[in-house]
């Protein structure tokens, strides 16, 4: 076995900081390409973890510069580590196959690594600006922040099929990146609705099933709430009839969940008057 002590420092190439960023796809040939031509600016290599495609998704990310892992789809936080275990670089960036590394983020990290240094912290966030099929990025509304910019060797992403965000230590200072990554997560409300209605489905299946009683509750009483949390709280109302439209769309995507785990529950009691 090679003593990772004694390996050589791999060659760079030019203008690459010494990271690896990883990106798990499944027919993604829609951005495939830019997104990893922007993680390109800073990151030394990409990692695309396949998962089945059956479009170009292979041959755009091979011809934009990444290398691509074949693997069956073990779940999210699984499928990430995987995409972890295949970097060279001990510092790494996740992405999704529909986030874009903007020059000026790119020029942040590339900070961090001045003259040989290594960052002070061992996770840094960035935030999610969406970038809708129509219009401007929603600067303003529906920002989320993401700890996807880490040290492997202190953290790992999680080994779980369901939950794929990391468990960073309560006593760790988190660095911060000012610049944004521009998310363009959906092609358009069609799709933005099938979306949705995925995320539901696997949601419900992995999350513990809830009482009876209260999941009647959620799906008689919640839905105006979800509405609520994503026009008025996250910022939707600012963005008109299309913020307006995918608020109601991202309410009903929640709901199903709702209603997916009321099946369940029925589905269940079925199943025990068949075996009395």
């Amino acid at each position: 076995m090679t003593d990772t002590a004694l390996s050589p420092t791999p060659t760079l190439r030019a203008n690459a900081a010494p990271i690896s960023c990883f990106i798990r796809a499944k027919n993604e040939q829609r951005l495939i390409g830019e997104v990893i031509r922007a993680a390109l600016q800073v990151v030394d290599e990409v990692v695309v973890v396949d998962s089945g495609s059956t479009d170009k998704t292979i041959e755009i990310s091979e011809a934009a510069g990444a290398r691509v892992l074949n693997a069956p789809w073990l779940g999210g936080g699984k499928q990430k580590r995987l995409g972890e275990d295949a970097c060279k670089h001990d510092w790494v960036l996740d992405l999704d196959a529909d986030e874009i590394v903007t020059p000026e983020l790119a020029e942040e990290i590339r900070a961090l690594f001045a003259n040989g240094k290594e960052p002070p912290c061992n996770v840094y966030q960035f935030k999610l600006v969406t970038k809708p099929p129509v219009g401007r990025p929603w600067w303003n509304a529906t920002v989320v922040y993401r700890n996807r910019f880490y040290d492997r060797r202190k953290i790992h992403a999680r080994d779980h099929a369901g939950w794929d965000q990391l468990e960073i230590p309560s006593d760790w200072t988190i660095g911060k990146f000012k610049a944004p990554i521009l998310h363009c997560s959906f092609r358009d409300l069609a799709q933005l609705n099938d979306k949705f209605n995925r995320s539901s489905s696997s949601r419900a299946d992995d999350t513990k099933l809830k009482p009876f009683w209260y999941v009647a509750l959620r799906l008689v009483a919640a839905r105006p709430w979800y509405f609520l949390h994503h026009y008025v709280m996250r910022g939707l109302w600012r963005e008109g009839w299309y913020g307006l439209a995918v608020a109601n769309i991202a309410a009903h995507g929640r709901w199903l969940k709702d209603a997916k785990m009321m099946e369940m529950h029925l589905r269940n009691r079925e199943a025990r008057r068949a075996n009395d």
